[in-house]
């Protein structure tokens, strides 16, 4: 599905807060980001940078301010989206149209917005990518099938990692042999151990 028609899908559909969530929409168009699709959510940027996304859910409706940290939030209506997780994103809810103060939301809109272009983000200092120590049977499997070995090679770090755990943290023969039997199909189809589609292998 092309993102507009995922766009159309996410405000036209009935929904509780259908009307709600075309007036956040309105009023990020009206300040001059750009609408596109992301995560299952309406987003908005500046200078291709996620500025905010707007979102519905079964008790609210709200933005969610991708850089959110830097807003000077006179109204403290701002939550952390994810607390002791989260860094920068902050999210603001609401649960009525009535709660809905447009002069305001454009203010904080406008903020952000001035915030980028002020250059303002968190750098995050990642942890450096320890090497995956392949196991044993996997390895075996991996040189001796040139089709297997080259869909594994184009998987990303993280689901080679969860793959080489997988098999590892078998205890037993028989488990690491099923277990490895069980996976070669994902990987062939370049997929992770904890992809939505597991369940159909797994």
């Amino acid at each position: 599905m092309e993102k507009q028609e995922k766009l159309d899908e996410f405000y036209d559909e009935p929904h509780h807060f259908k009307n709600e969530v075309a007036i956040l929409r309105t009023l990020a168009l009206a300040c001059g980001m750009t609408e596109t699709y992301k995560w299952s959510f309406p987003t908005y940027m500046v200078d291709n940078k996620n500025i905010i996304a707007i979102n519905k859910f079964k008790n609210h409706f709200g933005i969610w301010f991708f850089n959110g940290v830097f807003l000077s939030d006179s109204r403290n209506v701002l939550e952390n989206a994810q607390e002791g997780k989260t860094m920068a994103m902050r999210h603001w809810k609401f649960s009525s149209l009535e709660a809905i103060d447009k002069k305001e939301i454009t203010a904080y809109l406008t903020e952000a917005i001035e915030n980028h272009k002020k250059g303002l983000e968190i750098n995050v200092n990642r942890k450096p990518k320890t090497k995956i120590v392949i196991p044993t049977h996997l390895s075996i499997t991996l040189e001796n099938n040139e089709d297997i070995k080259n869909a594994f090679n184009k998987l990303t770090y993280s689901k080679k990692k969860d793959y080489a755990e997988y098999i590892a943290t078998a205890k037993q023969e028989k488990t690491k042999l099923s277990r490895l039997e069980k996976i070669v199909p994902l990987i062939l189809a370049g997929r992770g151990i904890h992809d939505i589609y597991r369940k159909n292998y797994l």
